[in-house]
C-alpha cells in the first residue's frame, strides 16, 4: 500500500520545488506587509519601496502555481543532453572544503582588509580550489573583478562596501 504512494511522489518530485517557490513567495509577501510595504511612497517616489518585493512575491506564487499545474499534468524536468555528470561518483570533499574555507575567510577578512583585497582573495582562492594553477593570471583577473565590483557597488550604486587600506588610495 505504501509503494504506490511512494512512486507517485517520486514521479512528482518537482512539487517540492513548487512548494519551495510558494513558501519563499509567501515569506516575501508577509515580510513586505510587516515592514509596511503596502503603504505608498511620497512625492519623490510615488510607487514606494514595497513595490518590488510585492511584485517578486506575487511572481513567485504565480510560478509555483504554474509549476504545480505542469507537474500534475505530467510535465517533468529532464537532464540536459550535454550533461556528462557521473551521479555515482563520490563528492569531492577537498574542493568543497577549500571553497567553504575561502568563503569563510573572505567573510572574516572583509572588515579587516576591505572588499578589494578580500574579494581578490575570494576569486583567486575559488579559482585555485576549482583547479586553476595559473596563480599570477588568476590573481590579476580576481583583482580586476574585485575592483570593478567595488567601484560599481560603492561608487555607482551607493552601496557602501569597505575599502580597507586601499580607501585612501582609490577614493
Amino acid at each position: 500500500m505504501t509503494a504506490p504512494a511512494r512512486s507517485w511522489w517520486r514521479e512528482h518530485s518537482e512539487l517540492g520545488v513548487s512548494a519551495l517557490l510558494a513558501l519563499v513567495g509567501v515569506l516575501v509577501l508577509v515580510d513586505t506587509v510587516v515592514e509596511g510595504g503596502l503603504s505608498g511612497g511620497d512625492e519623490d517616489d510615488p510607487i514606494g519601496p514595497g513595490a518590488v518585493p510585492l511584485i517578486l512575491g506575487v511572481a513567485l506564487l504565480v510560478l509555483a502555481a504554474l509549476l504545480t499545474v505542469d507537474v500534475l499534468r505530467g510535465g517533468h524536468g529532464e537532464a540536459e543532453a550535454g550533461e556528462d555528470v557521473d551521479l555515482d561518483a563520490p563528492m569531492d570533499l577537498r574542493t568543497v572544503g577549500m571553497l567553504a574555507g575561502v568563503l569563510i575567510a573572505t567573510a572574516v577578512l572583509i572588515p579587516l582588509l576591505g572588499w578589494p583585497i578580500a574579494g581578490t582573495l575570494l576569486f583567486a582562492g575559488a579559482a585555485y580550489a576549482l583547479g586553476s594553477r595559473t596563480v599570477v593570471r588568476d590573481v590579476g583577473v580576481a583583482a580586476a573583478v574585485s575592483l570593478v565590483t567595488w567601484i560599481a557597488f560603492d561608487g555607482l550604486l551607493g552601496v557602501d562596501l569597505p575599502g580597507g587600506p586601499l580607501m585612501g588610495v582609490l577614493g
